[in-house]
């Protein structure tokens, strides 16, 4: 699993790329959904230095174009090695989802509610993490990035921390023994306030993201995605650069 890599980390880094000029780069796949939360976890790998394989799924989600092409757009913000698009239909045949099927709607955010969304789609990251651990493995990739984190697991059982955990185990047993891939979630304990924080910081160029559930443009600025994204802005003091058809204010005046 990640951890915070600290500043004798960084150093040591530096020292050790400094007197082996010639060592191969590390490499690490990104699931780069073209949302904000990938685009930060892209940021973090790139700050981390590590090269980028970006893979993004098309999975019959009703923004896929949409999403597609933001991840595109992203891939070459952050000069990625290679990207690579797999379009899979399973998840949208099994539905289950109000992102892949068209008979159930897509809720307004309720932020109050301990229920598992609608929105959830069965077993998503499982099938997202097993597409990425075979791409990163054909590459000779150390790791793979995800952008989950905790307002995600409130909701998302396949975003717990404990999730990530086990799935790093089930890399480890079932790649070729020389095969080291860790299953990085360096986001998994921050709220998505820290991560929009942050991603400012690594000057994340959130106008090429996308994070509605509902529509392509704009932004419907009512559904969970939505709501969770602009409180995080709005709690940042940061205007999202994307357009909403409805902007409401989703933090408490005080």
């Amino acid at each position: 699993m990640a951890h915070e890599m600290t500043a004798t980390d960084a150093s040591d880094t530096e020292s050790t790329a400094d007197t082996n000029p010639t060592s191969t780069p590390k490499r690490a796949v990104v699931l780069l959904s073209g949302g904000m939360d990938s685009a930060t976890a892209a940021a973090e790998a790139r700050d981390q230095g590590y090269d980028i394989y970006a893979l993004h799924t098309s999975y019959g989600q009703r923004t896929e174009t949409r999403e597609l092409e933001c991840a595109r757009q992203l891939a070459d913000e952050f000069e990625a090695n290679d990207f690579l698009q797999i379009e899979t239909g399973h998840l949208s045949a099994i539905g289950a989802s109000s992102l892949t099927d068209d008979e159930m709607a897509v809720a307004d955010a309720d932020m109050e509610s301990d229920e598992i969304p609608s929105s959830y789609v069965p077993f998503r990251n499982a099938n997202l993490l097993a597409m990425a651990v075979s791409y990163a493995e054909a590459n000779d990739c150390e790791a793979v990035f995800i952008g989950a984190h905790s307002e995600d697991f409130s909701g998302y059982p396949d975003c717990r921390p404990e999730f990530f955990e086990a799935f790093e185990r089930v890399a480890d047993v079932g790649t070729k023994p020389e095969t080291e891939i860790s299953i990085e979630a360096p986001f998994v304990e921050w709220s998505k306030t820290d991560i929009a924080a942050h991603g400012t910081e690594l000057e994340v160029p959130y106008e090429h993201t996308w994070s509605c559930y509902r529509d392509d443009q704009p932004a419907c600025g009512t559904c969970d995605a939505c709501a969770y994204r602009l409180q995080a802005f709005q709690r940042t003091g940061v205007r999202d650069p994307i357009e909403y058809a409805e902007r409401p204010s989703y933090v408490e005046e005080g």
